[in-house]
């Protein structure tokens, strides 16, 4: 079932009816997203992103600044009264995947929009026209934190160390993300607190002593042991953590050189990515996962390396403001297509350092197009991920709802 702006109310007291306005932006956001989408950019560095970025942002008297080691752009709309700052963040970069979407604007280059970054990119450009054209009833400013680097670079670490919440002066009172993902299109969903999981990169070297395949005996065979430990982490996941704060430990690699077949290796090496819900688990982790290797590697005369590495930690929504945004996207957009999850999601994502530093919301929007089925649609990250960019305008409608609603709420 496909969700339409045009049944959206908006019954907010004071706050204009933006689906409505941006329905009139929507073919010149589609046209941005499509030439986007053509040319992706991977990492730090998406300058022709950022270039249209600033273009599109052009005319709007905002207060702009680039990153330094970072292709970032971080937009500052002042409102025409006093007031606080919340910030709006869209992410810019792509991934290294070749595209198979079959799409006639398909990118060629061997990197993917296959995450819906160029929807958030222009979801941003949209919200911040229609919070331009309302600047004379903005109590407070609003921060277009436009970020490359999400996919494992952490560009959203970056950019607050380039001073990100300082830029409009003050210390910002909230922050929002919105994120596509397959879904009925048009439909909001989030929860109050943990949102996404934190992401971390376990690597465990088992340090044995080589031999002779035919003489096992006189070595200390690293590979069984390196075996040995897989198995311990899938219980140590299963039965050292609450079932309702889940652990997942996914063993993607393993290594023992490339020596001859009939030698018995030095070292066996396994890598894993960690994903955790809480603070207080990544804790756990860091002190458990090395006595639970290194304990198994002794026993049999051997030793083990432990390398933990969290790259994002969890993604924890504020309960006041995420209740607050619930309540602002159903008056925006009807009770039907507002959801709260009853669970989190355990991929990751890099608004985790902004919601460590602000409160503030991290939530997904449905945008699978009307005529898949929703039973077999590509998820992100596939290379054959479809995104509706009719969701564009209730993007922007959104992400400006939420930002003129929390600065009406200071005034409060």
């Amino acid at each position: 079932m496909s969700h339409d702006s045009a049944y959206a109310p908006a019954s907010i007291p004071g706050i204009p009816d933006y689906p409505a306005e941006a329905t009139a932006l929507s073919d010149g956001l589609i046209a941005l997203r499509r030439a986007i989408h053509t040319d992706p950019e991977i990492g730090l560095h998406t300058t022709r992103t950022q270039r249209r970025v600033l273009d599109a942002l052009s005319g709007l008297d905002l207060e702009i600044t680039v990153g330094r080691d970072l292709a970032s752009v971080v937009a500052v709309l002042h409102g025409a009264h006093s007031g606080p700052s919340v910030i709006l963040r869209g992410d810019m970069d792509a991934l290294p995947i070749e595209e198979k979407t079959g799409l006639e604007f398909a990118a060629t280059n061997g990197a993917m929009h296959a995450c819906g970054h160029d929807l958030h990119t222009v979801g941003l450009v949209g919200a911040a026209r229609l919070l331009a054209a309302h600047r004379d009833e903005l109590h407070g400013s609003v921060i277009f934190m436009f970020q490359p680097g999400e996919e494992g670079h952490g560009g959203a670490k970056i950019m607050l160390d380039e001073g990100l919440l300082d830029a409009a002066g003050d210390r910002p009172v909230a922050a929002y993300a919105i994120h596509v993902g397959p879904g009925p299109r048009g439909v909001f969903i989030t929860r109050p607190g943990p949102a996404c999981a934190g992401s971390g990169d376990l690597t465990i070297t088992v340090h044995g002593r080589g031999g002779h395949g035919s003489q096992p005996h006189l070595a200390l065979d690293s590979v069984p042991i390196a075996a040995e430990i897989v198995l311990a982490l899938q219980s140590f996941a299963t039965r050292r953590f609450d079932a309702f704060d889940p652990v997942i430990i996914s063993v993607t690699q393993l290594d023992t050189g490339d020596g001859a077949i009939n030698v018995i290796p030095e070292q066996a090496r396994l890598r894993a990515t960690v994903r955790a819900l809480t603070p207080t688990t990544v804790d756990r982790l860091y002190e458990g996962l090395p006595q639970l290797a290194d304990g198994i590697a002794r026993a049999h005369g051997a030793r083990a390396d432990v390398q933990l590495e969290f790259t994002y930690p969890p993604t924890v929504n504020d309960h006041a403001t995420t209740l607050a945004t619930l309540d602002c996207l159903r008056d925006t957009f009807g009770e039907e297509r507002v959801l709260t999850s009853p669970v989190p999601m355990m991929g990751s994502e890099d608004f985790s350092f902004v919601l460590d530093e602000v409160p503030g919301t991290f939530l997904a929007l449905f945008a699978t197009p009307a005529e898949l089925d929703l039973a077999t649609a590509e998820f992100n990250h596939s290379p054959r991920a479809v995104f509706d960019d009719a969701v564009l305008a209730d993007q922007a409608a959104a992400l400006a709802a939420l930002a003129h609603a929390r600065l009406e709420q200071a005034r409060s």
